[in-house]
């Protein structure tokens, strides 16, 4: 994968998780609104049919995303 590529993924992921952040910190949405957005980002890059190939690079965002949701990273989680 070209490095500036790479820069622009890991740019775009930081400010989108700052934003779900600050939308969940304001009370604009909450916890679960958040994992519904992230879940529904995971699933779009869902393709093929089951069984089927499936493309790596959407497989690996689909997992990082999944990831992201069982880390909590975009959900505040009180101490």
């Amino acid at each position: 994968m070209d490095d500036q590529y790479s820069v622009q993924g890991a740019a775009a992921l930081s400010i989108c998780e700052s934003l779900l952040l600050c939308l969940g910190d304001m009370g604009l949405m909450t916890d679960k609104d958040v994992i519904g957005i992230l879940e529904d980002a995971a699933s779009a890059h869902v393709t093929g049919e089951p069984g089927g190939e499936v493309n790596n690079h959407h497989q690996a965002v689909h997992d990082l995303i999944k990831a992201i949701i069982k880390g909590g990273n975009s959900v505040r989680h009180p101490a």
